[in-house]
Order: structure tokens, then sequence, then C-alpha cells
């Protein structure tokens, strides 16, 4: 790679080790995929924060790099940690909650802002045809495919590098070559409502592996909807954009179609609980925006939480302070808005918390590994029938 020489100072150690250190990280990366500079970035999203996925060994190496003074360059965002104030810290022990705390305590040290949020564009839209670096899957290919942002998929450390940098290496999706659509995706059924969208997130994710395609056949999506197609693509492939533009013009021949049998098929692989009850009924993955909150505030109104149901709705503090009306009217019923906090990279099992149904593709697929759960996949309203009575 060629670098300039203030990064070649900053390579040979003459800025610090922190700033030594996170250069090298970028520049082992960039050698890895072929890229030839380094590019300047408008803003960075980390994620690893929840002590349950990170565990222990990597707090010392956080605490190093703030102790030796590093700083980020660009506005820089958390993805969501392991618990709550308001809820969940209230019922976990104090030995998952301390290094928790830790974590977060080191992040802010070095500068980053603590969002503790998997939907950043919701603080504040990523600017677009700008570069940025974004390590939450999800988040990647909603600013690539929906805002027009240009990142790859960071890893953890990679993202929290370009933030210390204010810099990543130019490969991948940062080129104008590597974004063209190279496979046209025909969706031949119409698909009705966030769930499907996540199906088909599912199904296209093991499909493509990292192709890019031009997606037909999904006319006039709601941008909530996209976020769920957006999320499950990305967990079980590694497509990190795609087009809807039904002129796109793809490099390739190669055409896929996608009928309701196949929908179908995800959403049962998907639903493989024993229990027609759940223990917990989530909401909010990828987190709920402001319309979300204010739809499940509109169906629970009047009802409450069936008895022996857990009811989570999961945010970033930015969207519940702006849907305090509809807080309100979601916990008087019973349920349970968590800010700052992923459901499944939480402790669910620790809560003897063993069925969860979800809208949400991403959280079915990973509640059987991560929170030791069997699932259950419904759209919204099918969530608060079960979640709720009256």
């Amino acid at each position: 790679m060629h670098l300039t020489r203030e990064e070649e100072r900053v390579y040979e150690g003459d800025c610090g080790w922190a700033n030594q250190t996170c250069i090298r990280i970028l520049v082992r990366l960039g050698e890895l995929f072929g890229a030839e500079k380094l590019i300047p970035i408008d803003s960075a999203h980390v994620s690893g924060v929840s002590y349950k996925t990170l565990g222990d060994a990597p707090i010392e190496f956080l605490r190093a790099l703030a102790d030796a003074g590093a700083r980020v360059k660009v506005r820089t965002t958390l993805n969501p940690q392991s618990l709550d104030s308001h809820y969940l810290g209230k019922k976990l022990q104090k030995d998952l909650q301390e290094p928790q705390l830790d974590i977060l305590r080191q992040f802010e040290r070095m500068g980053l802002t603590q969002s503790l949020t998997c939907t950043p564009y919701y603080l504040q839209r990523p600017a677009r045809g700008l570069h940025h670096a974004w390590a939450e899957s999800s988040a990647v290919v909603y600013a690539n495919s929906v805002l027009g942002a240009w990142t790859n998929r960071e890893g953890g450390p990679s993202a929290l590098a370009a933030a210390i940098i204010g810099k990543t290496p130019d490969y991948g999706i940062h080129r104008t070559e590597n974004r063209r659509p190279n496979v046209t995706v025909k969706v031949e059924t119409k698909l009705r409502n966030e769930t499907e969208l996540g199906a088909l997130g599912i199904f296209l994710g093991k499909t493509l592996g990292d192709k890019i395609p031009a997606i037909k056949g999904l006319p006039n999506t709601p941008k909530d909807m996209l976020k769920q197609l957006c999320a499950a693509i990305a967990t079980t492939g590694m497509t990190n954009m795609f087009h809807l533009d039904s002129t796109s013009r793809t490099r390739e021949t190669e055409k896929i179609g996608v009928d309701s049998h196949q929908i179908k098929h995800a959403i049962e692989e998907l639903s493989t609980a024993s229990a027609s009850q759940p223990d917990l009924v989530f909401l909010g993955c990828p987190h709920c925006s402001l319309n979300e909150m204010k739809r499940i505030a509109q169906l629970a109104e009047g009802k409450r939480v069936r008895v022996g149901t857990e009811f989570w709705v999961c945010t970033s503090c930015h969207v519940r302070q702006m849907a305090r009306d509809y807080v309100k009217k979601i916990e008087k019923a019973g349920g349970h808005v968590l800010d700052g906090v992923c459901t499944v990279v939480s402790w669910t099992e620790k809560l003897g918390i063993k069925t969860i149904m979800t809208n949400s593709a991403k959280t079915a697929y990973y509640a059987p590994t991560l929170n030791k759960a069997e699932p259950l996949l419904a759209p919204l309203q099918d969530c608060l029938k079960a979640g709720f009575q009256g």
C-alpha cells in the first residue's frame, strides 16, 4: 500500500503506540484485500460492545488504547450492549454488569458516542456518496442500499482503528466498480409484511454469497420493511448491498427467481419452537424506528401482556426520547422498552427464557445459538396477539 508521509510517521510510531497499532491494523487489512491506499472516512460505527459476545480479554486492549491516548477523529457510534439500566440491569447479577460498564467506560474515554444502537442512521443519516467504516452488518447493507452511503462490512477492531485514524483501506464497496449488480433477483410473489421481507433476505444471503443483486419486484417497499431485508441478507451471507432500481443492468446474465414457496419454507425453517406460547415476545431487531414504536403502541393500547410472557421492544435511547408517549402506552400495557440493548446478545437464557417469538428473521436465525432458545417467526401483528390479551 502507498502511504502518505504523515501516514508513514504514524505507522513508524511517531504519533504514539495507539495510533501506530490502529494504522497497522488498517494497512494489514488493506494488503489482504489489495487496497492501494487509505481514504478519509466521514463516520464510523463500532460493534463488539456486548460483554456477552466480547468477553473479558478484549477489555484490556480497549483500556490500553484509552490509556495510550487513543481518540477518535470522526463521529463514531456504538452497537448495542447486553443490558439496560431500566429493566435487565435490575434483574442480572453484578458480575455481568460491571464488565459491561467497564467496556462502555473505555469507549467513552476514546470519544465514541454512547449511541448503543444497531440503527445509527436514525441518530444521524450518513452522508450520501461519502465513505464510512461501519461494523454492524445490517446497518452496512442499509447504508449502502437504502441511504447511498459507502462502507465495507468492518469487524469491530477495524472499525475502531478506522475511527481513531480517520481513514479506511480503499477496497470493496468503496470502489465504484465493486458496487455494480452482478445478478438479477426477480421476486415473483407479493411480500405482505416485514417478516416475509426478512425471509427473502435469509434466502438470498444463503444463495448469493457475496454477489450484489438487482432486486426486482419490490416496488414502493417501506424502509422499515427494507430494514428487515438488510438485516437478514447480512445474517446468512456476505452481500453488502443490493439495488432496487428496476433499470439497473447487471454485468452477468445470471438470474434468480424467488416464489412464495421459498419464502414460506424460509419462515418455517426459522420457526422451530415446539411450544405455541412464547416465554418472550421481542420486537426491535434491528432497533425500532419512531414509526414502529408508534405502531406497536397503537396495537398495545387497551391490552395487557399475558401472564407468564415477557414483552420487549428494543430501540435506541435517541428514539426512546422521541417516542416518550408511545413508551408510556407500551409500558402501561405491561411491556418493557429496552434502549441500548440487543436481545440477541443479552442474557435471556439466565432469565429462564426458552422460547422467543419475533418478527425479525435475524433474531430467529441466531436465537438457537446465542440465546439457547427456540424461535417463532411471525409478523408484528401476530406477535402482538401472542403477547397481549384483551
